[in-house]
């Protein structure tokens, strides 16, 4: 799993059909650099978030295969 932090939103118009209803939102992943996520959690900019990637994030979706290989699964709310 990665965390990083949500730095943006990337707005498409036009999308392949088997990608479900959510935002793309580009994540400052710790260590350097960044991704593209697909998010079905409604984040905001500027939340700590959780990544999962590859066949993970793909497998997320039931009875389609979405093209999806970076899927936030979590918002942080607290360190501890």
């Amino acid at each position: 799993m990665i965390k990083g932090k949500v730095i943006g939103h990337v707005w498409s118009t036009k999308r392949v059909d088997p990608l479900p209803q959510g935002a793309l939102l580009e994540v400052a992943v710790e260590g350097g650099g960044s991704v593209v996520a697909f998010d079905p959690l409604g984040c905001g900019e500027g939340e700590e978030v959780l990544i999962t990637q590859g066949s993970v994030a793909a497998g997320y979706f039931e009875g389609t295969k979405a093209p999806v290989d970076a899927l936030i699964v979590g918002s942080v709310d607290e360190r501890t």
